[in-house]
């Protein structure tokens, strides 16, 4: 059994976007060299999603409109503002989106290769950004 570590910074250019990462994960199974087995990516920050769905541009705008509507952002001090912002942040609703969109995904890897249907791929979604974040890759099992 082997392990592989790497950790990714991502920065957006946009307070909240939806950037794939596919390809970034792809590239670290292949520096990692395992053939079997599985992988964890998951986002270090509280404000920000690692999340699989398909890569469609109205469909990632259609994820950040929903979610606007969930958790809307609600400036400080605002009469209906997030108990959050008390202390001193104004960044609640990210906090709300991140735990809508989920904090990681785990999937196969099959012969070298992320094991997906035919529509996944890897997203990070960035709710408070436009400063460095850090995503952990893991990856466990046979060379």
């Amino acid at each position: 059994m082997s392990t592989y570590t790497e950790y990714l910074t991502i920065q957006t250019n946009k307070e909240k976007e939806i950037i794939n990462i596919t390809n970034k994960i792809q590239q670290a199974i292949n520096k990692s060299k395992i053939k079997e087995g599985i992988i964890l990516i998951n986002s270090m920050h509280i404000i920000s999603s690692v999340f699989i769905n398909d890569e469609e541009s109205g469909l990632k705008q259609d994820f950040l409109e929903w979610l606007e509507e969930l958790a809307p952002y609600k400036p400080f001090p605002s009469p209906k503002g997030y108990h959050h912002h008390q202390t001193g942040e104004i960044n609640g609703d990210a906090h709300l989106k991140r735990t809508i969109m989920g904090r990681e995904v785990l999937c196969a890897i099959t012969q070298g290769q992320l094991d997906f249907g035919p529509w996944e791929q890897i997203f990070y979604g960035e709710f408070d950004g436009q400063r460095p974040k850090k995503i952990l890759i893991k990856i466990i099992g046979e060379k």
